[in-house]
């Protein structure tokens, strides 16, 4: 059984096959995820967290590169904040909430969370660990 790092076998499990440059996503519980990406990990309204979510899956995985909407800065700006703390000193980018939906095409999976604050929601670059 593992001891360390995330438990959850199916978010483990795909974050074993990705390469450099791969995408994923965290999303809040209104974000609309096809169901074939979708990992719900939803308990109930507000649990968990996305920043909880966000601050375990980024013990096991490098990000090189995030993406957010840009109504984050006006309609959620602590999530903001506490987004750029968990990753400072990595690169963003910022695009319109329905830009960020039609990005999620190309992702390889989406962690619904159970976050019910607006904008909630974050396109993840995997990095080159060598």
């Amino acid at each position: 059984m593992k001891e360390k790092g995330i438990l959850n076998s199916e978010i483990s499990k795909k974050l074993s096959d990705l390469g450099h440059t791969d995408l994923i996503a965290i999303g809040d519980c209104g974000l609309p995820i096809a169901s074939e990406k979708k990992i719900d990990i939803a308990l109930k309204l507000g649990q968990p967290k996305f920043i909880d979510v966000l601050e375990v899956l980024l013990e096991d995985f490098g990000c090189e590169h995030y993406i957010l909407a840009s109504e984050i800065k006006e309609k959620n700006p602590d999530q903001e904040i506490a987004i750029k703390n968990l990753l400072n000193g990595v690169s963003s980018e910022y695009i319109s909430h329905e830009d960020f939906k039609k990005r999620l095409d190309q992702v390889k999976f989406v962690i619904r969370t159970g976050e019910n604050t607006p904008y909630s929601n974050i396109i993840l670059q995997s990095k080159n660990i060598f």
